[in-house]
């Protein structure tokens, strides 16, 4: 009887043992998650701290390695790296990925918010409304939009007429339609080069938030803006992870990351902001803001108008709810933004 019961006691703490072992194996789960903005920027350590986020409430469950920098993806591949299963998670611009996702694409637009807080809550709730099945081939985790897009130039600008001729820095995209509209000739450049750009004349000025004159040391070659925000633009960033690994995670721990996600919808457009409070107070020390009036602002809106008409048509040909979906996104910013 003892001989058989050291065997029982012997099999147990082998089962226990071996338990143990398979818990452990299966207790993390390791993503690598890449962001082409630099380490040091507030918005990467702002993605850094919800992968930390996402570890803590997991109780350890996942790990995440995170690479900022482009070390792992450069910014124009981070999407398709997303889907392919070449990085489990991934954070990019969707100025990368413009034509491959047409509704989203109406965010592009000189819409005319006033901060990166507001710009992010749009972003993610116009997503969940219209744009879901442009992004099914990943699971998105949130939306993150920088600050007010607005110009900076080498000399005052107070009217369209003043704008007319002058040579502006932008993206390619949406912001080369908006600074036709006004008059302007659009330059689109990287960011990199709009400081010699700017300082050896070849520029008159340049479309950006404030936060760039700062991280980006702009403010030392323009010295002035209009603050037309009534034209104001914004990019919008993504957070993406693979859609099998999503699929391969257990339901609790789907619904850890999803409640974190909702958590940081609220946070994500705060790093932003931040970025343009010090770009603006670098603008303060370095040059002049002189915001246009009410009426110039309204005459701005007024000049981009066709824009919004040729995307409501573009996309209405094509099948999409685009002007139903411009409608709301303009009710919406009447509504929250005060």
């Amino acid at each position: 009887m003892k001989r058989y019961f050291c065997s029982f006691l012997l099999f147990l703490i082998a089962s226990l043992f071996l338990t143990g072992i398979v818990q452990a194996q299966e207790k993390v789960i390791k993503m690598d998650f890449s962001s082409f903005l630099p380490p040091t920027d507030r918005v990467s350590i702002a993605f850094e701290a919800w992968a930390k986020e996402v570890e803590k409430k997991s109780n350890g469950r996942i790990k995440i390695n995170f690479y900022p920098g482009a070390t792992l993806t450069p910014g124009a591949q981070t999407y398709d790296s997303v889907v392919r299963g070449i990085i489990d998670l991934g954070s990019s611009s969707l100025a990368y990925t413009r034509g491959r996702f047409p509704m989203i694409e109406l965010l592009d637009l000189p819409l005319g918010l006033r901060s990166a807080k507001l710009a992010t809550r749009l972003s993610n709730e116009y997503y969940k409304k219209y744009a879901t099945k442009e992004f099914s081939d990943s699971k998105i985790m949130f939306f993150s939009s920088h600050g007010p897009g607005l110009l900076f130039s080498r000399k005052p600008v107070k009217s369209l007429e003043d704008l007319k001729g002058m040579k502006v820095k932008c993206a390619a995209g949406a912001t080369v339609d908006m600074l036709s509209a006004l008059g302007a000739a659009p330059v689109p450049m990287s960011m990199g080069d709009t400081y010699d750009a700017l300082q050896r004349g070849m520029l008159d000025g340049m479309l950006g938030p404030y936060a760039v004159l700062s991280t980006y040391r702009l403010g030392e070659v323009v010295k002035y803006s209009p603050e037309n925000y009534r034209t104001a633009y914004f990019n919008t960033f993504f957070v993406a992870m693979n859609k099998d690994k999503w699929n391969s995670l257990p339901k609790d721990l789907q619904k850890t990351i999803e409640d974190i996600n909702e958590q940081w919808i609220d946070k994500a457009g705060d790093p932003w902001d931040e970025e343009d409070n010090n770009g603006k107070k670098f603008m303060k020390q370095k040059g002049a803001i002189a915001p246009l009036s009410s009426a110039e602002n309204a005459r701005w809106a007024s000049q981009v108008k066709p824009q919004f008409d040729k995307f409501v048509k573009e996309k209405a040909t094509k099948g999409h709810p685009a002007a139903e979906a411009l409608k709301w996104c303009q009710e919406w910013i009447q509504k929250n933004q005060k």
